[in-house]
């Protein structure tokens, strides 16, 4: 036997003296298994074949209850508008994850307001009166506008830091490959001028002071370490070769001359 519970109201029972509140507590006990009867009697609804339970198999089973009927409501956005449709019983939550694949804006940055008034994830459509062509509007929340916004500057940041790190590592790499080259020159025993490790060692230093300018992070940092940790090897090798490169001798080049003998001379007879 089903469950019976009556509502009171101030016009003697009377179901159109609801109050909003106490029709929202009607949509929430059908959810929950009650149903609503035209007179206000909420009664518990049964499930399918409980009938035929009840009546020891003598009575007819009550068929099951339909799906609740889908409406469709018309979303304005900005400029646009959609026309979305979606379960007359859903929440606002679900509504507004249909309307992300519409919109391409997440759910989590929807503000949706109906009659006026915002509402929450939690809300549900009929409890607000939503019926089939309702308009509702939607925005976008502020917060979630500026949390993009501050994660473009950031974006471009760590772009503007990749850009100049990686024209730093160009020059490291055209300094590294004369590094070699002096090295080479000086294992063969063949002396350079010191200019040119000092030279290479001073445009090493400004690199360095370029990258300690760079505010980077994540990605970005480990870059500029690995940099810096090349422009620290070439000045260390330069330093170790400028040493070796003073104890080498400076190779003094003579040319021996071969010496004639003077030529001899022819004495011319005059005539007068």
């Amino acid at each position: 036997m089903a469950a019976v519970m009556h509502r009171s109201s101030s016009d003697g029972g009377s179901s159109s003296g609801w109050s909003e509140a106490a029709a929202a507590s009607a949509a929430g006990d059908e959810r929950a298994g009650w149903e609503v009867r035209p007179s206000g009697m909420v009664v518990q609804a049964r499930e399918e074949g409980a009938g035929a339970a009840a009546g020891g198999g003598g009575g007819m089973g009550i068929p099951p209850r339909p799906p609740p009927p889908e409406i469709t409501v018309r979303v304005k956005y900005g400029a646009a508008r959609h026309e979305v449709a979606v379960s007359s019983i859903a929440s606002f939550g679900e509504l507004k994850k249909l309307l992300a694949a519409r919109t391409g804006l997440p759910a989590a940055d929807q503000r949706l307001t109906y009659r006026g008034k915002e509402r929450s994830n939690a809300d549900y459509l009929d409890v607000c009166g939503v019926k089939n062509k309702s308009k509702l509007y939607l925005a976008e929340d502020p917060t979630s506008v500026e949390r993009r916004y501050i994660e473009r500057q950031k974006s471009a940041k760590i772009e503007t830091a990749n850009r100049a790190i990686g024209a730093i590592a160009l020059e490291v790499d055209k300094l590294a490959d004369q590094v070699r080259s002096i090295e080479k020159s000086i294992t063969r025993g063949s002396k350079v001028a010191e200019v040119q490790i000092t030279t290479l060692i001073e445009l090493l230093m400004r690199l360095a002071v370029k990258l300690d300018s760079i505010h980077a992070e994540g990605d970005s940092s480990s870059q500029k370490n690995i940099q810096a940790k090349r422009v620290q090897k070439c000045v260390e090798t330069l330093d170790v070769l400028k040493i070796s490169n003073a104890r080498l001798q400076n190779v003094i080049v003579t040319t021996k001359w071969e010496t004639f003998d003077a030529p001899a001379t022819t004495q011319w007879e005059l005539f007068d």
